[in-house]
C-alpha cells in the first residue's frame, strides 16, 4: 500500500475515503487513534493519512487532485444566491442542486 493523501482531520479523511470507495478504490486510513494526542505530537504526525494499493495510486491521486481543485472554487446557488464551496453538490443554505 502507498500513502496518497494527508487529511486535515478525521472528517475530511472519511469523506475522501468515501470518494475513493465510490470509485472502486479500496482505502485504508491510518492515524485516527492519534487524534487523542493532539497538542502533544508534532503537527506532521497528527493528520489522518489515506493509503491505497499500488495499482490504484494514479487513479486515487487524480481523484484527490480534483477534490482539491474543487475546494478552491465556489459557486452561487441559482435559487437563493448563497456562495457555496466547489466541493458541495447541494447548496448548504437551501439544499438545491448545484446543476439546477
Amino acid at each position: 500500500m502507498e500513502k496518497v493523501y494527508q487529511a486535515m482531520n478525521t472528517l475530511e479523511a472519511h469523506s475522501l475515503k468515501g470518494l475513493l470507495v465510490s470509485h472502486q478504490i479500496d482505502c485504508v486510513l491510518k492515524g485516527e487513534a492519534l487524534s487523542a494526542a493532539v497538542g502533544e505530537l508534532p503537527t506532521d504526525v497528527q493528520g489522518v493519512t489515506l493509503w491505497v494499493a499500488r495499482e490504484d495510486v494514479t487513479r486515487a491521486r487524480g481523484l484527490l487532485r480534483e477534490y482539491e481543485a474543487q475546494s478552491r472554487t465556489h459557486w452561487e446557488c441559482r435559487e437563493c444566491g448563497e456562495d457555496n464551496a466547489g466541493s458541495f453538490e447541494l447548496c448548504w443554505q437551501c439544499q438545491h442542486s448545484r446543476d439546477g
